[in-house]
């Protein structure tokens, strides 16, 4: 039965990658490599470092594809991402059909680990669920861009004996500070730190994490929110896309 192995590669830096990565690139026949147009080409640029840094057996190959674009007009957010994902689904249903033999190991190289903020599992499950190509799969966990920010800010991700609540944007006003003293701000597109009014709020800010290219600020919100939002704009700008996230706290390790 064809296998199927869903590699964590950690947010940028190739030395991101475990030994247990290494040791499943090195045992798939196909690396299948996303591209996402030309404003995204570092992303695939990445990928290809990894393969050609770590991956040493001679009859391995590479097979690039076309991740289409998101449809955004006329749709719900959920209905967008609906139908993003089984337009995917049918693009990997046919990699692995027509890419790897009855009995071959293709593996997907994913950006962070494959289970935050990440959909290949999902996609993944969706193809099985069609049944019309047989596979099983295994899933090899990476660094993330959570971890790479914590480590880049020199930070504890929690707060001493308190939860961390892991959200979007658009959903970060119903969590802090009333719900969490530690929020982490992933997919935010729209800078909802803008409207944390919050005196006592603190951010810890990082962009292309892992890569030459990291910027990373923190500070009191009120007194770096302007910082963060030119930086970005400005960093958007030059490299034509960007990948941030933050961390948002409120409150000590110990309460007085």
């Amino acid at each position: 039965m064809r296998k199927l192995l869903i590699i964590g590669i950690g947010s940028g830096n190739p030395e991101h990658m475990t030994v247990q990565a290494i040791n499943a690139l090195n045992r798939a026949d196909v690396l299948f490599i996303p591209t996402k147009g030309e404003k995204k080409t570092e992303l695939a640029e990445v990928r290809r470092e990894i393969c050609a840094r770590y991956v040493t057996r001679a009859d391995s190959r590479t097979v690039e594809f076309a991740v289409p674009v998101r449809r955004t007009e006329g749709v719900s957010y959920d209905g967008s991402v609906d139908d993003w994902h089984a337009r995917i689904a049918e693009i990997y249903e046919r990699l692995i059909g027509r890419e790897l033999s009855e009995d071959g190991i293709g593996a997907f190289l994913v950006w962070g680990d494959p289970m935050l903020y990440d959909s290949t599992i999902r996609i993944v499950e969706r193809v099985k669920a069609r049944g019309k190509v047989a596979f099983d799969y295994d899933v090899l966990p990476g660094i993330t861009s959570l971890q790479a920010l914590c480590a880049s800010h020199r930070i504890p991700l929690n707060l001493v004996g308190k939860p961390v609540e892991i959200t979007t944007g658009r959903r970060l006003a119903e969590s802090f500070p009333a719900r969490s003293q530690t929020s982490v701000v992933m997919l935010d597109g729209e800078q909802a730190f803008q409207r944390i009014e919050d005196p006592e709020a603190e951010i810890y800010w990082g962009a292309y994490l892992g890569t030459p290219d990291e910027i990373v600020i923190s500070g009191r919100l009120a007194d770096v929110r302007g910082k963060i939002l030119a930086a970005r704009a400005q960093a958007r700008e030059r490299m034509g896309w960007i990948m941030d996230i933050y961390l948002l706290r409120k409150g000590a390790d110990f309460d007085e």
